[in-house]
This record gives C-alpha cells, structure tokens and sequence, in this order.
C-alpha cells in the first residue's frame, strides 16, 4: 500500500509509492549531449555576453577576456531588471510594482565538457566562495528582500546552455515556497522552542538510514517525505539561519560534501537532469532563531502532472530510504 508522508517544516504531504518503487535502472536517460559550437560561455567568446561582474582568474588577464576560472555576467534576458525603483501601486485589489531585481549567471569554468561530476573539492570551494561573494554584496541593496542561488543542469531542468553554470536572482519579494518553510520553521519554534531543522539534522543522523554523506560541518539526507526520486537536502549541522553567515572555514566542507553528493548521483542515475537551490533566510534576518539555511538537490527523473499542480501532493515512486541505499553504493 502507498504510503502518505508529511514534510514536518511545511506541512505538505507526499505519498511514496513502497510497493512498486522504482530504482536508477528505471529512470533511463539518454547521455547528455556537450556541443561547444557557438558557446557565448566558453573562453574567447567573452564579448557575447554583458560585461562581466566578477571574476576569478589568472594573474595579468584582463576583464572579459580568457584566463578566467570563474565569470559572473548579468544574464542577458534577464527575469528582472536591476534599474529602476519599485513604485509599489495597486489597482482595486491588484498589487503590482516594477520588475526590480538582479539577475545573473555563474559560469562555473571555462571547460566546456565539464559535467556535474567533474569538479574538483578546490574548483567548487572557487564556485561557493563566488556564491558567498555575490550572495554578500546584493544583500547591500535594501530595495531586495531575498537572494535565490540556483542550478539548473540539463534541458529536462531548464538549462539553455550545456556549458557548466549557476544563477542568481535576487527579489524585491520573499518567494512563497520560502515562505511556506519560515512560516513552518515559525510555528514549530513557538510550539517547542526548537528549530525544526535542526530537529531533523539531529533526528536523521540518530536513525542513519537515510544519511547520503556527511562531514565535519554539513550532513547530506534524503528528506523523509521526499517530493522527488533520489532528492536530497545538504544542510549545516550547527544553526545558521542565512548562507551568507557560513564561514571561511565552512567553505571547503560544503564544497566537499556538494561534490561528494553529485558524484553519488551521477553514478547511480547516469548523469541526469538535476536542479538544486539555496533556501535562506530573507535579507531582512527576521528568522535567525527559527530558520535554517539549506541546499535543496532534485533530479528531474518523474513528471509532475495533473493530480500534483491540482492538489499541491507529490506522488514519489521510490522511497527516500531506499534512493539512500542504491546512492550508498557508488562511493564519491
């Protein structure tokens, strides 16, 4: 019989299929295909893309020209405009204001065919010091009150390039999904004067069987009520409500766990489609007691259909406890 399971930070439920559970043989992808013909990303085509932000690179190399390990653009079709200023108005009962915001890019490295896998611990320790430094310098802005880091790897999730790069919106809004969790986070600590998180973090490395990987300093798992085959959530063993507030010395493990994890499931699932994010708390630190920041890992291997978008359930044919068991098998 299926089994319904319910997220203890969001109160969403989940039903997880235990009967006829899928594993990685199920979910056969084709291999991805990593063309660098006409490639804005790749070094030398540096002017087909907006002027650089920042950058990583080589000594005596100039901005926007090769000899870069890491480049930050704006995005060039971006979601949001970063001139400009809100004019907050409304219309009878609809609120509107301008599309104000950052939008950029993370080109992660000038290797082409670099896939998610390919990463050494010190290239994406570079790739999350970038995270930190950009996260930082928009949270200055007082006109954004929320800064979303993601990836999108692979067409399936909403990559328009193959070559290797993250995102990075920042938001005059905090997104509804974040909120669903601070409200959670919220109601949870006023009731036991915890954080849920961290409740969690304590209660999966007790059982151990649905831990992925973990070090001094981060723990990988696979949420209990899973949405997603193989999801998995990376978080800090110590509270800490904003990623910007991890620390110099905290870099290195959660580059190390980040590429400990990706390794595990580009092996078990044959590179595939993956989304991953950070939820952290709003610019305006108003949660610090009760939220708790967290890296947010989803392969894109199932379809989300008519009873998920009509009913807010997710239907996940194979249990997290088993996904652990299989991503166990391939070591790092």
């Amino acid at each position: 019989m299926p089994q319904l399971r319910k997220d203890p930070v969001t109160k969403r439920w989940v039903i997880i299929n235990l009967e006829k559970s899928r594993g990685p043989k199920d979910f056969q992808l084709p291999n991805p295909v990593h063309s660098a013909d006409n490639c804005p990303f790749c070094p030398g085509k540096e002017t087909l893309t907006p002027p650089e932000v920042m950058s990583y690179r080589e000594k005596d190399t100039l901005p926007n020209q090769p000899g870069w390990q890491i480049r930050v653009i704006p995005n060039k079709f971006p979601a949001l405009q970063i001139e400009g200023d809100l004019d907050r108005t409304g219309i009878g009962l609809y609120d509107m204001m301008n599309g104000v915001g950052a939008h950029e890019v993370i080109i992660e490295t000038p290797n082409h065919k670099c896939g998610a896998a390919g990463y050494t611990v010190p290239q994406m320790t570079t790739i999350v010091n970038t995270y930190c430094d950009r996260y930082r310098d928009l949270k200055r802005d007082r006109r954004f009150r929320y800064i979303l880091i993601f990836k999108n790897n692979g067409q399936a999730a909403g990559a328009s390039l193959d070559h290797p790069h993250s995102q990075l919106i920042a938001t005059p809004i905090i997104p509804k999904r974040v909120m669903e969790e601070i409200e959670g986070a919220r109601q949870y600590y006023y009731y036991k004067e915890r954080c849920v998180f961290c409740d969690i973090i304590r209660q999966e490395l007790s059982a151990g069987e649905r831990i992925i990987h973990e070090n001094e300093n981060f723990v990988a798992f696979a949420p209990f009520a899973s949405r997603f085959p193989f999801e998995t959530c990376i978080a800090p063993k110590d509270h800490k409500a904003s990623f910007g507030a991890i620390e110099e010395s905290e870099i290195e493990g959660l580059a190390d766990i980040l590429c400990a994890t990706l390794n595990r499931l580009v092996k078990t699932l044959n590179d595939p489609p993956f989304n991953y994010i950070i939820h952290t708390s709003p610019c305006d630190e108003n949660c610090g007691e009760y939220y708790h920041w967290h890296l947010e890992i989803m392969p894109r291997l199932t379809k989300v259909a008519g009873f998920e978008w009509g009913s807010g359930f997710y239907v996940n044919p194979t249990p997290p406890e088993l996904a652990t068991s299989f991503l166990l098998q391939n070591s790092p």
